[in-house]
C-alpha cells in the first residue's frame, strides 16, 4: 500500500489531510482469484487532545474508492471514525491502541471494525519503526494481522537552520 496526503493545520489540535492511496490485495489465498487493484481518494479531519500523559486522537475519514477486479471497476464510498489513544513509556518507546469502524454507504452500512495495540519506536525526528497487533471484524469473518511498518514523517515547509 502506498499512501500520500497533504496536511493542512489549523491549530495545535486540528488539522485536514488530503490525500490519496494505491494498493494491491492479494486475495488468493481465499479462493483462485486475480489481485484487487485499488486507487482511493481520503479527506480526514483529526481532533489531538492530551488526557494527562495520554494522547488522544479523533479521526474522521471520507475516502472513495475505485477498485478493479476481474476487469470489472467499481466505485464505493465510506466514513470512518477512528479513535487513537498513544502512551509514551520513554523517550523513544510509545505504547498505542485505537478503534476504527467503518461505514459503506450502501444498502448494508455495516463495512468493518478493527481494533488493535502496539509499540512505536522513534529512531529519530523523522522515522518510527511500528510492532502492533490489529483484529478487523467483517461482516462474515474476524481476521488477525501483525502489524509491522516504517512511519516516515516529513515537512517541506519548515524553515532550515
Amino acid at each position: 500500500m502506498y499512501r500520500f496526503g497533504v496536511n493542512y493545520t489549523f491549530n495545535k489540535k486540528i488539522n485536514l489531510t488530503l490525500g490519496s492511496v494505491y494498493s494491491i490485495k492479494d486475495i488468493s489465498y481465499k479462493e483462485n482469484l486475480p489481485d484487487l487493484y485499488e486507487y482511493r481518494f481520503y479527506q480526514n479531519l483529526n481532533m489531538k487532545d492530551n488526557w494527562s500523559n495520554f494522547k488522544v486522537k479523533h479521526r474522521i475519514r471520507l475516502a472513495q474508492r475505485f477498485k478493479r477486479q476481474n476487469f470489472t471497476n467499481k466505485t464505493t464510498h465510506r466514513i470512518r471514525y477512528g479513535l487513537f489513544v498513544k502512551y509514551p513509556l520513554n523517550n523513544k518507546l510509545t505504547t498505542y491502541a485505537f478503534n476504527e469502524f467503518f461505514i459503506k454507504f450502501a444498502s448494508k452500512p455495516f463495512g468493518e471494525n478493527r481494533t488493535g495495540f502496539g509499540f512505536l519506536h522513534q529512531l529519530n525526528s523523522t522515522l518510527k519503526l511500528n510492532f502492533g497487533y490489529q483484529q478487523i471484524k467483517l461482516p462474515n469473518q474476524i481476521q488477525k494481522r501483525l502489524l509491522l511498518g516504517i512511519v516516515i514523517n516529513t515537512n517541506h515547509f519548515k524553515k532550515l537552520t
